[in-house]
């Protein structure tokens, strides 16, 4: 049995384009559930814009990547005249540095995303100040991973890309389990200060359950992509493009679990309603000594369940930029 270090170019890139294409199909399927969730019964002024953008252009540039792979794919094994591990080991092609140079953007788009919903739950400049600063990092060695690339020819493959993605993706991970860790606590923190019903806390928790589940997901693919890098010879070439589709999957992931979430807390509560009213009877009470008010004090003495404030719970703004 061949090892996977022995593993030819043809058939990594083989593998990786159809892998590629089931996680695009899963990918393509969440975009319009997560569309469909963004927008049914809401106008166009309700709409998370950012958000919405985001979620566009990651299908967008998804999309430009897997039709530049299976032109790749293409013309190596099919159009090429020479020896097709010739032309994969070659990465200074054109068709190669801009899909590679897409699969760097859309890893800073979903990074920045999850940056701006950590910037919008805690509405402080300074707890993205790490964050930002790791961005920063991921930018730069992306664009130094691509100028290699488009600099190096058929012959240094593997030495000084290899060194480049390995960074590439730690400084990745850390941003994104920074930002997202960020995020849980302070949305685990703001609702355990109110003092909110039974079903308020559930369906904190599963917020916090579906935040943390999709940061897991991408920390998987980049440690096993971080671990085929430094293990298989032409392992992360089948990994690095199976990356494009899941950050899409994990960005869209988060909206429509949390949309799902939404609809079932407003039947349940609907249904509640209508239970109570149907299984409690009138009741008329004839009361014959008038009786005087002072209607300043019903919400200051008498009402016991003030709302909380802004700065106490999610706000719509806040929940919406999840």
């Amino acid at each position: 049995m061949a090892s996977a270090s022995s593993m030819s170019l043809s058939t990594a890139a083989l593998i990786s384009t159809v892998l590629e294409c089931i996680l695009y199909g899963f990918s393509v399927l969440m975009f319009i559930g997560t569309m469909w969730a963004m927008t049914y019964k809401r106008s166009m002024r309700d709409v998370n814009r950012p958000v919405a953008a985001a979620a566009v252009l990651l299908s967008v540039l998804s999309t430009a990547h897997i039709v530049l792979r299976i032109i790749w794919i293409e013309y190596g094994l099919v159009t090429y005249q020479g020896v097709p591990a010739v032309y994969f080991s070659d990465v200074s092609q054109a068709t190669h540095v801009i899909k590679n140079s897409i699969y760097v953007v859309q890893t800073l788009l979903g990074d920045a995303v999850a940056i701006y919903r950590c910037y919008v739950v805690w509405q402080a400049a300074w707890v993205i100040i790490l964050p930002s600063m790791l961005w920063c990092g991921v930018a730069v060695t992306g664009a130094l991973s691509v100028y290699d690339d488009s600099q190096t020819g058929a012959t240094g493959i593997v030495s000084t890309k290899v060194k480049c993605m390995e960074v590439f993706c730690a400084l990745t991970l850390v941003a994104n389990l920074s930002s997202s860790g960020l995020l849980a606590y302070r949305i685990w923190k703001i609702e355990r200060n109110v003092s909110a019903s039974r079903t308020t806390k559930a369906t904190t928790t599963s917020i916090i359950r579906v935040i943390m589940d999709s940061a897991i997901l991408y920390t998987i693919a980049l440690l096993v992509t971080a671990t085929g890098a430094l293990c298989l010879g032409n392992g992360p070439f089948v990994l690095i493009d199976m990356l494009t589709p899941v950050i899409s999957i994990t960005f869209y992931m988060i909206i429509i679990r949390i949309a799902i979430g939404k609809t079932n807390h407003s039947t349940s509560e609907t249904e509640r309603g209508s239970s109570s009213q149907y299984s409690m009877k009138p009741l008329r009470v004839k009361i014959s000594r008038s009786t005087h008010t002072d209607s300043t004090r019903v919400y200051g003495t008498w009402s016991q369940s003030r709302p909380p404030t802004g700065k106490e719970s999610l706000d719509e703004t806040s929940f919406n930029a999840l």
